[in-house]
């Protein structure tokens, strides 16, 4: 008889607990009129966060085959037979990073989603980016010690207010340690043409004091985006310096160098 009544008090509290949320979103609606931030759409549902279901669900996975260290998709499984699974670019460059994954490609919903956290302060949306960057990258964080998010330079962090990246790493299911410090404020790699963002941060970060915890360990490094990997290249080469023995990477999203 207990456990019955156990059972209908829990029924009763979650049926109170879903009025509550569909009165909720109902004078959301009405009265704030709440927009996605993806498609601008209006939210039926503003409680459940600032992007609606269907943007969720548009944001597709990259599928094999993919090189093994940028995880660019690759043209075919016969080039990536024959190209022991790795990109033109990833074969020609000496790459610091062993491996590395995101979510999913940098456009559509998956941009805008990015965008909102970035630049609109949207940092609610770090959780449920972090849990994708989760699943999608199981094999990346699989075997791994702790994740090392890529640092801003102290005055970039003022004027956001907040550091996506360690935002992010928050919810990827490892411990979380700041073990980059940037040694400079270097020009945004969003405005630099591809041949210049390596030169732009060489030799711009550098391990903190904790980075004792690198010793022989496998470190994930977590950013918003990877577009020619430049900035994670010079973080992995920073923690291989301090003592990793083998970085990661994983990103919420990847500008791609070619689609299929």
């Amino acid at each position: 008889m207990r456990s019955s009544g156990c059972r209908v008090g829990r029924t009763q509290n979650l049926w109170r607990r879903d009025a509550v949320r569909y009165v909720a979103d109902a004078l959301l609606s009405v009265l704030l009129a709440p927009r996605c931030a993806a498609c601008t759409r209006l939210l039926d549902r503003p409680t459940e966060g600032p992007v609606c279901a269907a943007c969720w669900g548009s944001i597709l996975p990259l599928t094999p085959p993919l090189c093994e260290i940028c995880g660019d998709p690759l043209p075919s499984w016969r080039i990536a037979t024959l190209a022991f699974a790795r990109c033109a670019r990833c074969r020609r460059l000496s790459r610091a990073i062993d491996r590395a994954r995101a979510i999913g490609a940098y456009d559509g919903a998956l941009r805008s989603i990015v965008h909102a956290l970035k630049y609109d302060g949207r940092r609610s949306l770090a959780r449920p980016l972090g849990i994708l960057m989760k699943t999608r990258g199981a094999d990346i964080l699989a075997g791994a010690a702790i994740a090392v998010p890529v640092p801003l330079h102290p005055s970039r962090r003022r004027e956001r207010g907040f550091n996506q990246a360690e935002d992010l790493a928050r919810h990827v299911g490892l411990p979380v340690v700041r073990a980059l410090r940037r040694l400079r404020r270097t020009a945004s790699q969003a405005e630099l043409p591809a041949a210049q963002r390596h030169g732009n941060v060489k030799d711009a970060f550098a391990v903190r004091s904790q980075g004792g915890r690198l010793l022989g360990q496998v470190v994930v490094l977590v950013d918003d985006v990877s577009t020619t990997g430049a900035t994670l290249d010079a973080c992995a080469r920073a923690l291989k310096n301090g003592g990793a023995r083998e970085v990661r990477a994983l990103t919420a999203a990847r500008v791609l160098t070619q689609r299929r």
